[in-house]
């Protein structure tokens, strides 16, 4: 798990719309790295939706989202319009900048083992550094808890 004061790795990545991004830090006071297991699945709805319910608080604040999973395009575009999420949702196909972030690795469900992403979010500042890091996140509330989290950076 990467730790505040740590440099965040860089990250270029696909958007659910096939384009490639290159998430800037610079270009917002700070910037959500959330990372998530599987789109359209009840956990993941919710965390996606907490953060679009909370959208205007995070873009009145100068907070740019960004979700990653290791979901193929194909399927990242249809989650994104069926809940209206106005942030970008990126496909890591093979967990490369997942890992980088210590966010993928071998899991286990039902049984099965296999390598998936892991519910971790990152907090990064305008300078790429890691402020907040959060490990194994429940996925209600969880963008509330950022931005009361943020705040109290200010403090």
């Amino acid at each position: 798990m990467l730790e505040p004061g740590d440099s965040a790795p860089e990250i270029t990545l696909s958007d659910q719309h096939g384009a490639t991004v290159t998430v800037d830090p610079s270009a917002a006071r700070y910037t959500v790295v959330y990372f998530y297991p599987r789109a359209d699945t009840p956990g993941c709805t919710a965390e996606a939706c907490s953060f679009r319910d909370e959208w205007d608080a995070f873009e009145g604040a100068d907070i740019a989202v960004v979700g990653i999973s290791d979901d193929p395009v194909d399927d990242l575009e249809p989650f994104a319009e069926e809940y209206d999420l106005p942030f970008a949702l990126l496909s890591d196909p093979d967990g490369a900048v997942a890992s980088a972030y210590d966010s993928y690795g071998e899991k286990q469900m039902f049984g099965n083992t296999f390598d998936g992403v892991f519910r971790n979010t990152y907090v990064l500042d305008d300078g790429g550094t890691v402020v907040l890091a959060y490990e194994g996140v429940s996925p209600e509330d969880h963008a509330v808890e950022i931005l009361e989290d943020i705040e109290a950076l200010q403090d």
